[in-house]
């Protein structure tokens, strides 16, 4: 994909003043306006080709069908889920955030809030402020020897565990993608969630808000609790059932909270936040002037790097775009794109199944950047608006096209350095074989025809498929050049299959028309890769 220049940014919410200063370093220009509505966001998106948000920004469908110029949306911290990623994927909008950057304010908060339920330190402090004196009322427990239970961990969720370990407390928990050789290594027993319930004394949740995490804590998974657990979220609102929580500590089953974060925000039920048993703070995770200084910085830079062509980090969207930015995966990329439209062009058809195949070592992971690659050369020139490797899974999908993708080590000489991309439409003779030399991605084979040369992949082509015997075809396409004021660049043809040979031409401009060839093929097709 070849990114657009990024010229405007629009910045949302309230950040760093480093996160400008980065940007305009770099010759951007940048809008800074929190607090917009939703009519003003809509009003203002529409000329931007970046838009820097923390959590309050809601960028839904109907604001990126409005941001008509919109390339990235950078999130100023951890998640995204105030992005709908998936309307930006299929638009093209790369999603990126700052996965690190608040990563230690969150931790923090979260022990902080460990001490406070264990101390009732809110509680005494406000009734001092009371004038009252009442040692007896907020008597609290030791940390030394309880059992903290931590779901979810990664970055923050592994600093909250080794921090607690400090105060003697044993730490278990449970993450899906984290290995418990892994989570060993930082104190952390793995354990399944049936079995985590009844034996801790706290728990805290540090996942992202999904439809497997919403509603993690529960009526059913409070009542296998131990009596009078305690509970903390400093992550998402939404993972613990704020209904379930109420009546948890309404019977005792529950023996506190503290929420730093809610479904609703503001919450409008008044409720929960009025509980004596519960601490609760306006989301404050990242509200440390570290933690706002560093997610300003490194979204800018993120940003920068784009705009740049330096790299990619932190994207939640288009694990392709990001490979393509590596000097050795670029001219790959190009290569897939380039047999996807080769291969689209001679088959004809634009649906069914695709296999992808890596040959060689060197392409052993490279499945997973080459695919969307393919799908992206396929649909080139349909009828969608634009096809980037952020939004071309998703778009081939809907077109009907199942893309599978296999590999092999074994590559045929004298390609085994390198590596081969083989590209073919399922239950047909059409397939395209390619690979890079240097750094120009060259057409080795096509529909079984190989190359004697392989023929670079690049500008405007003409591939045609003609009788080995008849050379009229390109004596005709000679005099078409001279007539249009063009030049043939290069020429190369393929082995011999059933008396046809296949031949692709390199040529100074596209030519306006091709009736005099035509008849002297038996097909002829004209590309701009």
């Amino acid at each position: 994909m070849a990114l657009g220049k990024l010229q405007k940014v629009l910045i949302s919410e309230s950040l760093d003043p480093c996160c400008r200063e980065i940007l305009q370093a770099a010759g951007l220009r940048v809008q800074e306006k929190p607090g917009l509505s939703k009519e003003e966001l809509l009003r203002e998106i529409r000329d931007c080709d970046g838009l820097i948000v923390r959590s309050a920004t809601k960028v839904t469908a109907e604001v990126l069908e409005a941001a008509e110029r919109l390339q990235v949306v950078g999130r100023a911290g951890t998640g995204v889920d105030n992005v709908d990623v998936e309307a930006a994927t299929r638009k093209g909008v790369l999603v990126m955030n700052t996965p690190t950057g608040n990563s230690l304010s969150a931790a923090e908060l979260t022990c902080g809030m460990i001490l406070c339920l264990a101390r009732q330190i809110p509680q005494a402090a406000a009734s001092m402020k009371e004038g009252k004196w009442d040692r007896k009322k907020y008597m609290g427990m030791e940390l030394n020897g309880k059992t903290l239970a931590v779901l979810g961990l990664g970055r923050i969720g592994r600093e909250v565990a080794t921090r607690m370990q400090a105060f003697g407390m044993k730490t278990i928990g449970y993450d899906p993608i984290i290995t418990p050789d892994v989570s060993a290594t930082f104190g952390v027993e793995q354990l399944p969630l049936e079995q985590i319930w009844p034996c801790c004394d706290f728990i805290t949740v540090h996942t992202p808000l999904l439809p497997s995490t919403t509603g993690l804590l529960n009526d059913s998974t409070f009542a296998k609790c131990r009596r009078g657990v305690q509970v903390v979220n400093c992550a998402r609102g939404g993972i613990v059932d704020e209904g379930a929580l109420l009546r948890a500590l309404q019977s005792g089953q529950c023996g506190g909270a503290a929420l730093d974060v809610f479904t609703h925000e503001p919450p409008k039920d008044r409720d929960l936040v009025n509980h004596p048993n519960v601490i609760s703070c306006p989301h404050l995770g990242a509200s440390t002037r570290e933690a706002q200084s560093r997610c300003g910085k490194e979204i800018a830079m993120q940003i920068v790097d784009m705009a740049t062509g330096k790299g990619l980090t932190g994207v939640v969207n288009g694990q392709a775009l990001s490979k393509a930015f590596a000097p050795q995966t670029k001219p790959w990329i190009t290569l897939a794109r380039a047999l996807g439209t080769v291969l689209c062009t001679t088959g004809k058809q634009v649906q069914g199944g695709v296999q992808v195949c890596t040959l060689g070592t060197p392409l052993k992971e490279a499945g997973s950047y080459l695919t969307p690659a393919v799908a992206a050369g396929m649909l080139a020139g349909g009828t969608q608006k634009e096809v980037t490797l952020v939004n071309a899974t998703l778009l081939a999908q809907e077109a009907g096209l199942k893309i599978t993708t296999t590999h092999s080590d074994v590559v045929p000489e004298p390609d085994s350095s390198t590596g081969l991309v083989q590209v073919s439409l399922q239950g047909t003779p059409h397939q395209v074989t390619g690979t890079v030399q240097g750094s120009t991605p060259v057409l080795q084979q096509i529909n079984g025809a190989t190359f004697k040369q392989p023929a670079p992949l690049s500008g405007p082509l003409l591939i045609y498929r003609a009788k080995a015997s008849d050379t009229s075809a390109l004596a005709t396409l000679t005099g078409l050049l001279s007539k249009a004021g063009g030049q043939l660049l290069s020429y190369h043809s393929s082995s011999t299959v059933a008396g046809e040979q296949w031949s692709v031409v390199g040529l100074s401009a596209p030519l306006s028309n091709l009736g005099e060839l035509k008849p002297r093929v038996t097909e002829i097709f004209q590309l701009h890769l």
